[in-house]
């Protein structure tokens, strides 16, 4: 009800300032994006924190199965900040956000300060998969006002998935740049996990029972491994075929179910990237994210720290 009751307000203020230029109602609409989140995050006990189309919603349904059989709960609700909370006061309050407006409100740009002193789960993804992955996003899924909210490229634009991915405001040197500030600020955040995407797809059920360590509800090898087999690849794509989690709005309903492109769960290949382009585009990419990205991602060859501060 909480969550209905902001929307609406939000979209009635944004109604009451229809004539204002584009430009300033879109940064008013951020501003008041940006004061759910804070809100969200001050009440939090745990903040997942991931660049879109990393694999946020494989873990969430995951994370919601977990709780699901470890408490008795219905399958037909994804964790949602404190819906399954309110079920039962042992599940925590989890902030699930891709890190998009807090800054617009807070004035934090620069830093990370507004997560410092809260339990982050940083969950990271090769940026270059998750270009590709935004891509059909932008093309398939994504509204047109979030585009414009966002500064992607206009709706029905004609771009190519390579133009799409080494564009500075849209693809790759965007993703870059939103993870290497994370890196940078990871020393002064108090709890801190970082998950890969990558390390899920190769061991899940070893990578889900750490995660809910991290969070203080450790579960049982069989609670993790029911979790990890209800939201392997087919099934979640069954679920959004049948609209399973359609309580949960549009993030795992598929737009154009004669589209494979247009689902939320699309391929979830590891590398998938390299399908698209030819040897010089894809020698392109991986020469931009071995000079600019962090190393400490694990990205250029280099071991992935894994710690819990």
């Amino acid at each position: 009800m909480h969550v209905l009751l902001k929307k609406l307000t939000r979209e009635l203020t944004l109604l009451l300032l229809f004539f204002l230029p584009k430009a300033r109602k879109i940064r008013i609409e951020r501003w008041l994006r940006g004061r759910e989140e804070a809100r969200k995050l001050r009440l939090a006990d745990g903040v997942v924190v991931s660049f879109g189309k990393s694999g946020r919603t494989w873990l969430r349904v995951m994370i919601s199965r977990f709780y699901q059989v470890k408490h008795g709960l219905a399958e037909r609700h994804l964790i949602g900040f404190d819906n399954l909370h309110r079920k039962n006061a042992a599940i925590p309050k989890l902030f699930f956000t891709h890190d998009n407006y807090l800054k617009d409100y807070t004035g934090n740009a620069a830093s990370k300060a507004d997560y410092y002193d809260s339990k982050v789960v940083l969950l990271v993804r090769n940026p270059a998969d998750v270009a590709v992955s935004q891509y059909f996003q932008w093309k398939f899924r994504m509204r047109p006002a979030k585009k414009a909210l966002n500064d992607y490229p206009a709706h029905n634009a004609e771009i190519e998935p390579f133009d799409f991915v080494m564009d500075e405001n849209a693809g790759l040197p965007k993703i870059i740049d939103w993870m290497n500030l994370w890196a940078r600020e990871a020393p002064r955040i108090n709890g801190l996990y970082i998950m890969r995407y990558e390390d899920m797809r190769t061991d899940a059920e070893r990578e889900l029972a750490r995660l809910v360590e991290f969070l203080g509800t450790p579960g049982s090898a069989e609670e993790v491994k029911e979790a990890v087999a209800f939201s392997s690849v087919d099934n979640m794509r069954k679920m959004e075929e049948k609209r399973t989690f359609w309580l949960s709005g549009s993030r795992m309903v598929a737009k154009d179910k004669s589209n494979p492109n247009s689902y939320k769960v699309r391929r979830a290949k590891v590398g998938g990237f390299r399908d698209y382009f030819s040897d010089e585009q894809i020698a392109a990419i991986e020469a931009m994210v071995h000079d600019r990205l962090d190393p400490a991602f694990g990205y250029q060859d280099a071991k992935l720290k894994q710690a819990v501060t």
